[in-house]
């Protein structure tokens, strides 16, 4: 009998073993950046993204420093040192109504006007109108992003990382090498892709909001635990400012970005957040993990 108990006690112990570990290696729940792009680029965008993070779930913000509503949402951000901020670097003005102009002045990253170039790289239905079909110069390149960053830094002290406009900091390795020593040297240097985070975009159609809705529920339901993803947009509102803002290929602005901001703030998607315990994070987060 005595062995008998000593065997079953032994048994017990042996399946509390195997359980405990089990137990701490539970996985975390997924967690998500959602990150609203291009504040400064119109009051619309503006609006719409403190929108987006004070109602809905939006949880970075990327500001475009050379862009003409800036000083707008310099105060803006000023007021709400709380929500996390990156400068959105950018080489390009894309817009066929509205130009950016370098921070550093004309050079080798600009057309005869003084402006930034609408794309990057080489598209065969926009011809000469890519920088890098130009005699560009890293060191112009390099002038034009400390320039930015350092204004940036100077009006809203909180930033905490740099994200690109259009890839722009990714159009060769040599400036790609660059942008990252400059996020370093200014203690900016926080890249989703240095933590693991993924990439997610609409889990199916999305030119309407309410596909934009079920599109990104649907994203939301394919997160996995312990996971971190990031998920970038640009909200918007459909006023006649923004309906007067497009370009070749994009002349819906104003309705596809309303969409974003009427997603961002659906009772659904927020609902969806909730019942699946998805953590929103900002980039810092990524740091404290």
């Amino acid at each position: 009998m005595k062995n008998l108990h000593l065997f079953l006690s032994l048994l017990i112990l042996n399946c509390l073993l195997l359980v405990v570990p089990a137990c701490g290696q539970q996985k975390q729940p997924p967690r998500l950046i959602v990150r609203a792009d291009d504040m400064g680029f119109s009051h619309a965008a503006n609006d719409a993204i403190m929108q987006t993070v004070k109602e809905g779930v939006a949880t970075s913000i990327e500001v475009l420093v050379p862009s003409p509503w800036f000083p707008e949402a310099v105060k803006i951000l000023k007021d709400n040192p709380s929500i996390d901020v990156g400068v959105h670097l950018t080489l390009t003005s894309e817009w066929d109504n509205m130009k950016f102009r370098p921070v550093s002045g004309p050079s080798s990253i600009t057309d005869e006007g003084g402006y930034f170039y609408p794309i990057i790289h080489p598209n065969k239905n926009r011809p000469g109108q890519a920088l890098m079909e130009h005699g560009w110069k890293l060191e112009d390149i390099e002038r034009e992003f400390r320039a930015q960053i350092e204004l940036a830094l100077k009006k809203i002290p909180h930033i905490s990382h740099i994200t690109a406009h259009m890839g722009c900091y990714d159009m060769t390795p040599e400036v790609q090498a660059m942008t990252k020593k400059l996020a370093r040297e200014y203690g900016i240097d926080i890249d989703p892709a240095d933590y693991k985070a993924h990439k997610v975009r609409y889990a199916g159609p999305k030119e309407t909001a309410e596909e934009k809705v079920q599109s990104f529920i649907k994203m939301l339901e394919s997160l996995e635990a312990g996971e971190t993803y990031f998920f970038v947009d640009h909200p918007g509102l459909n006023t006649p400012e923004l309906k007067a803002i497009h370009h070749a290929g994009y002349d819906n602005v104003a309705v596809d970005r309303q969409g974003v901001t009427d997603c961002w703030t659906d009772q659904r998607v927020k609902e969806t957040i909730r019942r699946l315990g998805i953590q929103l994070i900002s980039y810092p987060d990524l740091v404290k993990k």
